[in-house]
């Protein structure tokens, strides 16, 4: 009983269904994690799942000013209309040089990563000294090799994070029931037609969560 939380009468099942783990998730890693602060600079690398979606929404209710690396066009627009204010599609720069240009050669203070492997070295490139990178997942590779000059060298903390505690599930949820968060819905599919979602999801066709309904 204790993992349970009333639902408001107002949202329906599918509304409510979608942004309960990934916000949490989120909430846990910028606020008590990474410690994000109000004025500082974030940057998600990724767009389209379901954490870093509620994560956007979050650091800009934090004060932050938040940069994105999304994987296409489509995303990218997507993710401005979240509330990123600059957005880099990956398949146009090279966003571990571009970050670099945007703010001065200073780099970010906080990079969310959960992609792993493919992604890491380039986090630690993009960071400023004394930033943190927090890791909440590795959807391309759980084994990285990485140059630990860069660790010490920048004083760079690496921050591991998953889900959350109770106080922190009523927090976000808190925010979702008072609107100032908003779940990101992809799409809404039958359960008999879940093969064909996981198959979306592991090609990276969504943006945000896909709500599977009996």
């Amino acid at each position: 009983a204790k993992n349970l939380l009333a639902m408001p009468d107002s949202l329906e099942f599918t509304i409510a269904a979608a942004p309960l783990l990934v916000g949490l998730t989120a909430w846990r890693m910028l606020i008590h994690r990474a410690k994000l602060r109000a004025g500082e600079t974030v940057l998600m690398v990724g767009t389209g799942g379901g954490v870093n979606s509620m994560a956007i929404q979050i650091a800009k209710l934090a004060g932050a000013t938040v940069y994105a690396v999304a994987g296409n066009k489509e995303k990218a627009e997507k993710s401005r209309e979240l509330g990123v204010d600059v957005v880099l599609d990956r398949t146009q720069v090279d966003w571990g040089r571009e970050i670099y240009r945007l703010t001065s050669k200073r780099g970010v203070d906080v990079v969310v990563d959960n992609v792993g492997k493919a992604t890491l070295n380039t986090s630690m490139g993009a960071v400023a000294r004394g930033g943190r990178i927090v890791i909440v997942g590795n959807t391309s590779g759980p084994e990285v090799e990485i140059d630990i000059r860069y660790i010490f060298a920048k004083q760079i903390s690496l921050i591991g994070s998953t889900m959350g505690t109770h106080q922190d599930f009523r927090d976000v949820t808190a925010l979702l029931w008072e609107n100032q968060l908003k779940p990101v819905i992809d799409r809404v599919m039958p359960l008999s037609e879940g093969r064909e979602a996981y198959s979306m999801m592991e090609q990276g066709k969504q943006f945000g969560k896909i709500v599977l309904t009996p």
